[in-house]
């Protein structure tokens, strides 16, 4: 279940009502699937082959076409990270900067667990969104952000995108961002 750390007070907000409604007032959408029912063989699973990635699509394939009819993706794909995916920490570098995107950024976790820092409203400033199996979050176009993975560094999820070319970050400098 996803929790909150909200920076400026190191304050936490658990509980999965906690966490949406502080995320709607904060306009992040944040859902909760059934992470149980993916596949045993698939559940801790971080090499995945396209077969696996098509089995887990098909396997969330309701909550996947649910989501998408609602916000209006038309795309989706599955990515896994794990000491085992080539150039790691480069493609961390690039997701650990702060961005933006002309689209929503939408992950639904299968395994595993990562961040999202997130900026939010100016009495809140920035926060961060620490995910698990079954918890998915979309980060509305426009708001800066970026994602991380926790200490286990492993995840997979599945990535919604309104361009069929998916998304593409856009620097946010910002001088109140401490990495911290």
């Amino acid at each position: 279940m996803a929790e909150i750390r909200i920076r400026n007070t190191n304050e936490r907000i658990s509980g999965e009502e906690n966490v949406k409604a502080f995320l709607d007032k904060q306009v992040v959408l944040y859902e909760h699937w059934n992470a149980d029912k993916l596949p045993a063989h698939l559940k801790e699973n971080f090499i995945l082959s396209d077969e696996n990635k098509a089995e887990i699509l098909a396997t969330f394939d309701t909550e996947i076409k649910d989501l998408a009819g609602r916000r209006g993706y038309r795309t989706w794909d599955i990515i896994a990270l794990s000491e085992a995916t080539p150039n790691l920490e480069e493609l961390l570098k690039k997701f650990e900067s702060v961005h933006t995107h002309t689209e929503d950024e939408v992950r639904a976790i299968t395994a595993g667990k990562g961040i999202f820092v997130i900026k939010g409203t100016d009495d809140v400033g920035y926060f961060d969104v620490e995910l698990e199996a079954g918890d998915v979050i979309s980060v509305p176009e426009h708001k800066p952000h970026f994602f991380t993975l926790m200490e286990n560094r492993q995840i997979v999820a599945v990535r919604l995108f309104i361009e069929t070319e998916g998304w593409i970050a856009h620097p946010f400098e910002d001088p109140t961002f401490s990495k911290a």
